[in-house]
């Protein structure tokens, strides 16, 4: 990677068979790099620095058949649901004479090239969450140009002509057919497919978050961790200039040896320049690449790259959602839970009668909640305990199995037999769309905290008060009782920092399976 490289007749060599004029680097009574995958004496393969266009790891092939797997299989769902969107708007609509001809296998390219055009076969190489969810938007664009190509096209490809009822349902059933069916194929792939092969580089502590999260598989993630190779920050026993040859090592042993399909990379505390050149090895070497900054703690995932004369910029949105912004969430909140009260009356006449009929108090068990810019409120639930569950909670508390100041007991003996049926079901929650048509919380956002829990939080954290608490938020589909606290507000404050209707509608669907499967519980 450096300056120092010395060009060689062939661009890769045996590390096992090096020449005598140049020895392996050693750490001679350095600390070497913590890594976990072995560094024995068998020949592996390095990609020698400065030289380009090289590039050679077991892993990378395995990786490209994947990747050729999801393409193949994402282009297949996107010309059946076109297709098949296609025939519906044709035939099955009432009233209409319109028939295909045999020109229309031009349509099959034509899904593919817009497909390709507006990106949707290029996301998931660089990503280890395969995600339909998280491209809707440009399916939609799919779905319109379709539509719109179709009916501009209509004299070739009919007998006849189109109706404007034909062309609305073509646009909308293409939409959503292909989200189907690329969801359908990504989950046929994944399960037919080996878990992509990782690699960890970087500082203890986030190299256990990073193992962590990978760990904890959800929907479209199937990774496992192969090895890891520690970075240290400058100080007493950490890498300095002199140690980048053993670093590079390490690293290209372990994609080697381990057959490492991509890298993470969580570079904190470690010096820009010997980042870069670690980037580089891995990119030589073939292996993807994913970072993990910090930066993105603070600005988001929301920011925009701005070019001023060659000279790069980010640019960061304020803190917290605008006056628009806010009329906005409101009027989703309003809507969405008028529909929802109107469509579950029924339910909660029901679960009153179990409530009366199960043991005496309550319907509704009501408890103070630290709301946005810090005011009190009060929020609603079913009530799922007996009456004196707050006088039990501190005879409890040498059996809490919650981190950080959260209380959370599986088997919490205060709950009666309907409260274990509307929690493990969440029906206990539905309440709190009082709460949501009142003001004091909104269907998305930040946890609730009672003033106990609040009180821990300090210092720029306490930003997450910004904005309305949620029945739902980002904290609920990662797992609400496995979240420590101090994870648990970071997710908080970078969800003010990412606001848009659209990450609402996300977390909104993503809430669904969640419960569904119980995994918030």
């Amino acid at each position: 990677m450096g300056g120092s490289a010395v060009a060689r007749p062939r661009a890769q060599r045996r590390l096992g068979q090096a020449r005598p004029d140049e020895p392996r680097p050693e750490s001679a009574g350095r600390p070497t790099s913590h890594t976990l995958v072995s560094r024995d004496a068998s020949p592996i393969w390095e990609v020698i620095p400065g030289v380009d266009g090289v590039s050679w790891s077991p892993g990378t092939e395995v990786s490209r058949r994947r990747d050729a797997n999801f393409r193949r299989a994402l282009a297949t769902a996107d010309v059946l649901g076109c297709l098949l969107a296609l025939c519906i708007a044709v035939y099955l609509v009432p009233g209409t004479n319109t028939r295909l001809r045999f020109a229309d296998v031009v349509l099959v390219p034509l899904v593919v090239v817009l497909s390709k055009a507006i990106g949707l076969y290029d996301r998931d190489q660089h990503r280890l969450r395969k995600s339909t969810l998280d491209e809707i938007p440009a399916l939609c664009n799919l779905a319109v140009f379709f539509a719109l190509g179709v009916w501009l096209a209509e004299a070739l490809l009919f007998r006849g002509w189109l109706d404007r009822p034909q062309v609305f349902i073509l646009a909308l059933d293409s939409f959503m057919l292909t989200a189907g069916f690329r969801a359908l194929a990504r989950a046929t792939v994944l399960r037919r497919t080996s878990p992509e092969r990782v690699l960890i580089v970087g500082s203890d502590g986030d190299c256990e978050r990073a193992k962590k999260a990978l760990t904890d598989h959800g929907a479209g993630l199937s990774a496992v961790v192969v090895g890891r190779v520690g970075l240290l920050p400058h100080g007493p026993g950490s890498y300095d200039r002199g140690d980048l040859p053993e670093l590079r090592h390490a690293i290209a042993d372990a994609i080697a040896t381990e057959s490492v399909e991509r890298v993470i990379l969580a570079p904190d505390g470690f010096d820009q320049e010997e980042v870069l050149e670690v980037i580089r090895l891995i990119k030589a070497l073939g292996v993807k690449l994913s970072v993990l900054p910090r930066l993105l703690e603070v600005v988001g995932s929301s920011s925009t790259f701005d070019e001023v004369q060659g000279l790069s910029l980010l640019g960061v949105r304020p803190y917290g959602l605008s006056k628009s912004s806010r009329q906005l969430k409101r009027a989703m909140d309003l809507i969405v839970c008028g529909a929802v009260i109107l469509a579950l009356s029924p339910l909660f006449l029901i679960i009153t009668v179990m409530i009366k009929l199960d043991s005496p108090g309550p319907v509704f068990f009501r408890q103070r909640r630290i709301g946005r810019k810090g005011q009190y409120f009060c929020m609603f639930k079913f009530r799922s305990m007996v009456l004196q569950a707050e006088q039990l909670k501190d005879q409890l508390r040498a059996h809490n199995e919650a981190e950080g100041g959260l209380f959370k007991i599986t088997d919490d003996p205060r709950i009666t037999r309907v409260g274990r049926f509307l929690r493990r079901t969440s029906l206990d929650e539905l309440p709190q769309l009082i709460n949501v048509v009142r003001g004091d919380m909104s269907l998305v956002g930040p946890r609730p905290l009672v003033p106990d829990e609040d009180a821990l939080i300090e210092g720029w954290q306490r930003r997450r008060l910004a904005v309305k608490p949620g029945m739902t938020g980002l904290w609920q589909i990662f797992g609400s009782s496995r979240i420590p606290m101090h994870d648990m507000v970071k997710i908080d404050y970078l969800y003010g920092a990412n606001w848009s209707l659209w990450l609402d509608l996300k977390i909104l669907l993503r809430t669904v399976p969640y419960v569904l499967s119980r995994r918030g519980m």
